[in-house]
């Protein structure tokens, strides 16, 4: 093993629990997650006096009556915010969560790797559909939704990752995503950019995702395979194969698994269609059409 046990000083350590336990505690309660969140931030940006003598009624400049008010979920919008096919209902809960998550990673103190560890995993049972035991995310993590995400045991997000949930993202378990790696769920038509086709991807049982690579809405990665760094997969990738390039294709099969693995030969499939998610928008939905093209083509 490459990694040693790293332990805090039993006074951080009991006061960084008690912190964790209180707002777990908090967002696990009827209390609106909204003052949840709001409070949390406030605090842990140090902001208390400013935001008590805003709420007193004092005067403050613009910049400052804007940065006190942006604490409060409820003041802000997520580019995800916009998508016409999102689960309202959920969203609402998730949005308040992902800003918290995203706003503790923009402070100096989310670079205590061991709080900050914790502290996110405990943040991860109330956005994801499902988080199993004892996974750590790191730096820099951004999500789409977060309540269409489901991750198994065991298993690392490392700096930079984006986890794509607009359509549905299953991760397994010990599954190791490196730097910068980008695993979608949606797609867009290749004529009109504007409509947006959701599937299920999935990432099985002790996968490696190698840094910068990305991995394509609807495919699967199966058990125990590589994805190679930068690499780009627009098709399944078999269990037990190594898949490196742009796009990514099967080159190797483990040492050890060969007899149990698909053959080279036969890897490649894109079964993307077989994962795609249909969804309904609302019969009141007033369009945003933020291109404004004209997408017929030249007579």
């Amino acid at each position: 093993m490459t990694k040693r046990d790293v332990s805090l000083p039993d006074e951080a350590e009991a006061g960084m629990r008690e912190f964790i336990d209180e707002v777990d505690r908090r967002l696990s309660s009827e209390e609106d997650t909204c003052s949840v969140v709001e409070d949390v931030l406030i605090d842990l940006s140090g902001d208390r006096e400013a935001y008590e003598r805003w709420r007193g009624g004092e005067s403050m400049t613009p910049a400052e009556r804007v940065r006190l008010q942006s604490y409060d979920p409820c003041n802000t919008t997520l580019e995800s915010e916009y998508y016409a096919e999102k689960d309202e209902e959920a969203f609402r809960h998730s949005k308040h969560i992902q800003w918290l998550w995203r706003q503790f990673d923009s402070l100096p103190i989310a670079d205590n790797v061991e709080f900050a560890l914790r502290f996110r995993r405990m943040l991860a049972d109330h956005l994801f559909e499902e988080c199993g035991e004892n996974c750590r995310f790191f730096k820099g993590v951004t999500f789409t939704y977060g309540h269409n995400i489901t991750i198994g045991d065991n298993t690392v997000v490392h700096d930079d990752v984006h986890l794509d949930d607009r359509g549905k993202l299953t991760i397994g378990d010990r599954v190791s995503v490196s730097d910068g790696v980008h695993v979608y769920s949606h797609d867009h038509d290749v004529v009109d950019q504007t409509e947006v086709r959701n599937y299920h991807t999935i990432v099985e049982d002790d996968v490696r995702l190698t840094y910068d690579s990305m991995v394509r809405a609807g495919c699967k990665v199966g058990e125990n395979a590589i994805v190679g760094a930068r690499a780009i997969v627009q098709h399944d990738v078999p269990a037990h194969h190594i898949s490196i390039g742009m796009p990514a294709k099967s080159v190797k099969i483990k040492p050890g698994w060969e007899d149990v693995a698909t053959p080279i030969g036969e890897a490649g499939v894109n079964r993307q269609e077989q994962r795609h998610l249909e969804y309904d928008l609302p019969e009141d939905l007033e369009v945003f059409d933020e291109f404004q093209r004209d997408l017929r083509p030249p007579q």
